[in-house]
């Protein structure tokens, strides 16, 4: 069965500012991933949600970003293969987000 996967993580900073720090991020991070297992990404932002799709090993991953005021929140749909790294998935999405929304 699939699994969602739902992260929320606070910041400080302007609403401007952590929409430019998801999108850079999200660059990177499809930089580092694109000769690995998922690649054939797709993105489209929508006002300040982030809609995105990678494709590999003939599964596909959605997901959404949503950046706020006070927070962004990040939802990630994994396909049947996928949703036993749900839990891996939750804790690396928070570790990076917090540490991206920090500059670090």
């Amino acid at each position: 069965m699939a699994k969602s996967v739902s992260v929320t993580i606070p910041h400080k900073l302007s609403k401007d500012e952590a929409r430019v720090r998801v999108a850079n991020g999200f660059e990177r991070m499809k930089g580092q991933i694109a000769n690995g297992a998922l690649s054939k990404f797709e993105e489209s932002w929508t006002g300040d949600q982030l809609a995105f799709s990678a494709r590999g090993m003939g599964q596909t991953i959605k997901g959404r970003i949503d950046v706020g005021d006070a927070d962004v929140r990040i939802g990630v749909d994994l396909p049947m293969l996928l949703a036993g790294l749900a839990g891996q998935v939750e804790e690396q999405l928070r570790e990076q987000g917090a540490a991206l929304l920090d500059g670090a």
